[in-house]
């Protein structure tokens, strides 16, 4: 129980809230309204093997460069609470758990969810090469609602593809910030992220780009779905979200990256899908 709870706080479960909320709404929209308890609860478990599986996998690919950066040198890996077999073990584990329940969904969720495990695996090394890894990591939860949509219907749509857009641009934009902070590492280490190869104040401003577009997606969502005013609404709270997000951190200042990064953003996925859901339910 020590180790499983050593490992929970390793891979940060709690941010699943990040994507899951997304990925309920994707079954919503393909449901336009409440799906099925059934399909609820595998597209549940299916966001908790990938999500698990990735950041296990994560851990395990960097935790040598974990070891030598101060901010990431605690980290159960590099510290010794866990075993590398024992995190690999984890990982196996939850990977059979997504494909358990994508089979459970659907053929297509089934055969489709190779392309979710290549970006899911892929982002790892990504930050080795290029730049762009925070729009790879943006792919890899962008992929939710659309893997959602497709476990309710068993067919592509455009909602799901513009919901897909707009989660990715959101999560490439709070990376890019989270980022900032160890761009001095990075240099040193030889490792890619959009502040460190064009600097904090350039970074900061693609984020802020990048958080121009996720709104219009979003908004385009609702355009194709001929959503109601409530779901308008919950986007314009997810606006002001990302306003005071870039408000909090500045080019000399990551001292409320937490409250930016992971109380901000977790208030916005929540909102956006309770106004969405709203919206179906009761206009």
């Amino acid at each position: 129980m020590h180790k499983l709870k050593v490992f929970f706080e390793m891979i940060k479960f709690e941010h699943t809230l990040f994507a899951l909320p997304f990925a309920y709404l994707g079954a919503f929209l393909a449901s336009n309204g409440v799906p099925s308890g059934s399909k609820l609860f595998w597209i549940t478990l299916a966001m908790i093997g990938a999500r698990t599986a990735a950041m296990s996998l994560n851990r395990l690919i960097d935790r040598h460069i974990d070891a030598r950066n101060p901010r990431t040198a605690q980290r159960a890996l590099p510290a010794g609470q866990l075993k590398v077999n024992e995190v690999y073990l984890y990982t196996v584990l939850s990977f059979l758990l997504l494909g358990y329940s994508a089979y459970k969904l659907n053929l297509l969720a089934l055969w489709l969810m190779p392309i979710a495990v290549f970006f899911l695996v892929l982002y790892s090394y990504t930050k080795r090469f290029t730049w762009a890894c925070h729009l790879t990591l943006g792919i890899s939860l962008g992929l939710a609602p659309a893997g959602a949509w497709i476990g309710v219907t068993g067919h592509w749509a455009l909602a799901p593809i513009l919901l897909g857009f707009g989660v990715m641009t959101w999560v490439a934009g709070f990376d890019v910030v989270y980022a900032c902070q160890d761009v001095e590492f990075d240099r040193k280490e030889g490792l890619h992220s959009i502040p460190a190869i064009f600097g904090v104040q350039r970074g900061l401003e693609i984020s802020s780009f990048l958080h121009i577009l996720a709104p219009l997606f979003f908004i385009a969502v609702g355009v194709v779905m001929s959503m109601s005013w409530l779901f308008y609404f919950g986007v314009a709270i997810a606006i002001v979200l990302l306003f005071r997000q870039h408000r909090l951190v500045t080019a000399d200042d990551f001292s409320k990256i937490g409250v930016a990064f992971f109380d901000l953003n977790g208030y916005l996925s929540i909102l956006l899908f309770v106004f969405s859901v709203l919206d179906l339910v009761l206009l």
